[in-house]
C-alpha cells in the first residue's frame, strides 16, 4: 500500500469537500444512494463470495449474519443514507460568538476533522455509513475494511466512486479503500502511524481490534467499545416486561455490540423470573450462571426443555460472548447491581427494568456508561435508532464524543476573529 499517494490525494479530496455547500454534498450523496439502488444484485453478488468463503472458514452464523447484505438490507442502507442527506449540515455552524472589551469579534464555528480512518470488521453496511457521514461533514475517508468483507466492500466503494465521478461537484478523491490481504496487518500499521497524514483512526469490531488500535495508534483515535452490555431486572421490575426485554436484547442480534451479554437478577424475584426466562428463551441460549441462579435455572429446566445451563467461572463475567449465550448474575441490591456492571462493562450501554423510579434514577446516575436505559432494550443503541441515519460507532470514551456517533462528531471547531487594527 502506498499510503503517502493515498493520503495525498485524500487531503485533496478533503481540501475540495470543505468548500461545497450542503446542496452540493446532498447531490452527490442522492446519487450515491440511487447507484445503490440500481447496483444492489452487483453488490449482492459481491456479497454472496463473501459469505461462501466464510461459511467455508467455519465462522458461526452469528457473525455470518453480521456479513450478509440482502435486498431488506440494501434498502436499509439507502435509508440511513437518506435520513443523513436530509439532515442539517454542521459545517459552518457558529456554536459561540462574543465581543472583547477591544472590539474583538470571535466567533466559534464547526469545521471537518480532515482525512479520516476507520478500521472495522466484518459489516460492510460500515462502509456506506462511514463514508456517508464522513462526505456530509466534509471529510475524506480512508476505509480498512476486514478481509472476510472485501468482495463486499470493493463493489460497494466502486458504486460510490463512480457516481461521485459522474455527479457535479462530486469528489471521488474523498473516498479510498485499502486492498485487503489476509493474515497481513501491515497496512493497519501504516495508517496507526501516519502522523500528518490521517487525523483521526476509528477502530469498530472486537475487542482485540480495538485494544491495538488504542495501544498502537500515533495518530489521534476515537474510541469505540466493545459491547459488553447488562440487563438488570430490579426487585420492582415488571416480569413480564423484563423477559420481553431480555429477549429482544440477547437473541434478536447477538453478534452486535448492543447485544446483552449478562442478565443481573435481584435475588428477591428470581424464583420468579428466572423460570420464566428458562420459558421464553426456550433452549435458544446457552446461560452460565452463578451459584444462586443456577440451582434455580436447573429446577426450571428440568424435564423437557431444552436450555443448556453451565456453572459461571470467573472468566465469564465481563466475556463479549457475541452469540447465543449469557451470563446469569444474582444481586441482594440495585447498589449492588450497580457495582458490579461498573467493574464489569465496557462502558458501551446498559439497561434496569423497574417500577421503582428511585432504583432508577439512582441506575442513571452511577451507572458509567454511554447510554443507560430505563425499561427499554439495550438494542437501541444506535446511530439510526437516534435519529442519525447512520453511525461511525458507539464511542465509549468520554473525550470529544460518547455514545453513537453521527455527523457531529466528525468535526471539530476553530475560532474567526475579527478586529480593526487592534494591537496587544
Amino acid at each position: 500500500m502506498d499510503l503517502d499517494q493515498i493520503c495525498s490525494s485524500l487531503k485533496e479530496g478533503a481540501s475540495a469537500l470543505a468548500l461545497q455547500n450542503a446542496s452540493t454534498k446532498n447531490n452527490c450523496l442522492t446519487a450515491v444512494a440511487n447507484a445503490l439502488d440500481t447496483n444492489r444484485a452487483i453488490i449482492i453478488d459481491a456479497n454472496k463470495k463473501d459469505v461462501e468463503i466464510a461459511r467455508a472458514n467455519g465462522t458461526s452464523e452469528s457473525m455470518i449474519d453480521r456479513l450478509s447484505l440482502d435486498d431488506k438490507r440494501i434498502n436499509g442502507i439507502i435509508d440511513s443514507l437518506k435520513i443523513v442527506i436530509a439532515q442539517s449540515d454542521p459545517i459552518g455552524e457558529e456554536t459561540a460568538g462574543w465581543k472583547t472589551p477591544n472590539g474583538l469579534s470571535i466567533r466559534q464555528v464547526r469545521v471537518p476533522l480532515g482525512v479520516v480512518s476507520i478500521i472495522y470488521e466484518s459489516r460492510p453496511n460500515v462502509t456506506v455509513d462511514a463514508f456517508s457521514l464522513a462526505y456530509k461533514s466534509g471529510n475524506a475517508i480512508l476505509l480498512r475494511g476486514s478481509s472476510s468483507a472485501y468482495n463486499s466492500n470493493k463493489a460497494i466503494v466502486k458504486v460510490i466512486k463512480d457516481a461521485l465521478k459522474s455527479t457535479e461537484g462530486g469528489v471521488p478523491q474523498a473516498i479510498e479503500l485499502v486492498e485487503v490481504k489476509e493474515h497481513d496487518h501491515s497496512d493497519v500499521d501504516q495508517i496507526l502511524n501516519a502522523v500528518g497524514k490521517i487525523d483521526v483512526v476509528l477502530p469498530r469490531g472486537g475487542k482485540k481490534l480495538i485494544q491495538n488500535v488504542v495501544s498502537n495508534a500515533r495518530v489521534p483515535v476515537i474510541e469505540t467499545g466493545s459491547g459488553v452490555c447488562h440487563l438488570y431486572v430490579d426487585e420492582f421490575a415488571d416480569l413480564e416486561m423484563a423477559v420481553k426485554v431480555a429477549e429482544n436484547a440477547k437473541i434478536q442480534r447477538p453478534s452486535v455490540c448492543n447485544a446483552i451479554e449478562c442478565i443481573v437478577v435481584n435475588k428477591k424475584i428470581a424464583q420468579d423470573f428466572l423460570p420464566m426466562l428458562v420459558k421464553k428463551f426456550d433452549g435458544r441460549v446457552k446461560f452460565h450462571a452463578d451459584a444462586a441462579s443456577y440451582r434455580i435455572l436447573t429446577n426450571a429446566a428440568a424435564g423437557d426443555s431444552k436450555t443448556t445451563i453451565l456453572q459461571a467461572t470467573d472468566a465469564d463475567f465481563g466475556n463479549e460472548y457475541l452469540d447465543y449465550e449469557c451470563c446469569i448474575k444474582t444481586v441482594e441490591s440495585v447498589d449492588e447491581a450497580i457495582a458490579y456492571i461498573n467493574s464489569h462493562n465496557t462502558k458501551h450501554s446498559e439497561s434496569i427494568i423497574s417500577e421503582s423510579r428511585a432504583n432508577t434514577r439512582l441506575f442513571q446516575a452511577k451507572i458509567d456508561a454511554s447510554c443507560v436505559y430505563v425499561n427499554a432494550s439495550t438494542r437501541f443503541t444506535d446511530g439510526g435508532e437516534f435519529g442519525f441515519g447512520a453511525e461511525l460507532g458507539i464511542s465509549t470514551q468520554k473525550l470529544h464524543a460518547r455514545g453513537p456517533m453521527g455527523i457531529k462528531a466528525l468535526t471539530t471547531t476553530k475560532y474567526l476573529i475579527e478586529g480593526e487594527g487592534q494591537i496587544r
